[in-house]
């Protein structure tokens, strides 16, 4: 029998193995694995499935619990930035101390602990065929990977694309999810400059691809550098019988020149610290800078290119709409006009959301773009 604690370590996010791990099970406390996981402490569970899920349940309770406020604090005024900053870096200390829970995996992903579910399904889809090995994953991990399942098999209906059942995008694990239906609406009602062709550079689940054709533009060549991206659009694009789409993996442009290029970038300048926080996070605005750079380039001469941002980064003092506008020049870029629509999401209404006086201020713009004369 393989020693639990000889299993390889998977984590989506690239992030180490705990540096120390022990053997825990039912017989564990909820206050002695949360002293243990916030020193860093590997717990491989050896008990029951559903007793690791309540105890990661009572580690979060007491993770989110509000500290006590020190008698003599001295009143601080965080910028806009580092509240920010703060907030992530809050965000990244809870999921290191919640992610380590573990369960172990046996070669064919099936869980050897007591009423554990069965997750092979969900598993394959998130990473593929086994290597044939087993291996230790935190919890937290494994119950994303199931709710990204459910989220495949489920889908999630967008308007734009038509009526019911047929309207349905079904993302795939680490690809990210259209939720945020407005930055979909603008691209659905925004007026088509052309209907010849058009290029979605970063297609993610195909949506934007799959709305363009529904509008009738008669071909689209869309481009990701992510494989899971590519297939997660190809299998949409398929279900919803939209056949003129052609896909290209590139960073970025295809080859050649269209009348219509859109794209959707990460919309926060900053590190992402997972896979899919590339769809949110776009460190030094690599996307949209490369974006603006090479547009030009790749418009035809009355061509449009559709830059669709939120200004949340403005909101957060991470870009100024200053440094958005110089780089639109300095590519001999020349604003056409703007689309504006105000974000429905929850966190909008959340006022316990530390970011939420940036957040009540956000507005996702569809910026039309064309060369400079």
């Amino acid at each position: 029998m393989t020693d639990p604690l000889s299993l390889n370590w998977r984590a989506e996010s690239g992030a180490p193995a705990p540096r120390r791990v022990v053997l825990a099970d039912d017989t564990l406390n909820a206050d002695a694995a949360y002293r243990l996981a916030c020193e860093g402490t590997g717990l491989l569970w050896q008990g029951d499935f559903h007793n690791a899920r309540q105890l990661l349940q009572a580690l979060v309770r007491r993770a989110d619990r509000k500290p006590r406020k020190a008698a003599k604090t001295p009143v601080t005024h965080p910028t806009a930035a580092q509240s920010f900053h703060l907030h992530r870096q809050a965000l990244g200390q809870r999921a290191r101390t919640l992610g380590m829970v573990l369960v172990p995996l046996n070669a064919d992903y099936s869980i050897p602990l007591r009423r554990a579910p069965d997750l092979r399904v969900a598993c394959q889809e998130a990473w593929g065929p086994s290597n044939g090995k087993g291996c230790m994953v935190s919890l937290r991990e494994l119950l994303g990977v199931v709710g990204a399942h459910e989220w495949r098999k489920k889908g999630v209906e967008i308007t734009a694309l038509g009526e019911p059942p047929n309207n349905r995008i079904h993302p795939y694990y680490g690809v990210f999810s259209p939720i945020r239906g407005e930055y979909v609406d603008l691209v659905a009602n925004t007026p088509l400059p052309d209907t010849q062709l058009a290029f979605d550079i970063g297609v993610g689940t195909g949506v934007l691809s799959a709305v363009l054709a529904r509008r009738g533009v008669r071909r689209v060549v869309a481009t990701d550098q992510d494989p899971r991206a590519l297939a997660c659009a190809r299998e949409n694009l398929q279900r919803l019988k939209v056949t003129q789409v052609e896909l290209l993996q590139t960073d970025l442009f295809p080859p050649g020149q269209a009348p219509l290029v859109v794209c959707n970038p990460p919309w926060v300048p900053a590190r992402p610290s997972s896979p899919i926080e590339h769809a949110v996070y776009d460190e030094g605005s690599r996307m949209l800078r490369g974006f603006l750079a090479g547009l030009r380039e790749h418009l035809t001469p009355q061509g449009e290119g559709w830059l669709i941002l939120s200004d949340l980064a403005e909101h957060l003092g991470l870009r100024s709409r200053e440094e958005l506008l110089d780089w639109i020049t300095q590519a001999d870029l020349q604003v056409l006009g703007r689309h504006d629509i105000r974000p429905r999401h929850s966190k909008v209404m959340d006022t316990s959301d530390p970011l939420h006086a940036a957040r009540a201020q956000e507005v996702t713009s569809l910026w039309r773009l064309g060369s400079a004369v």
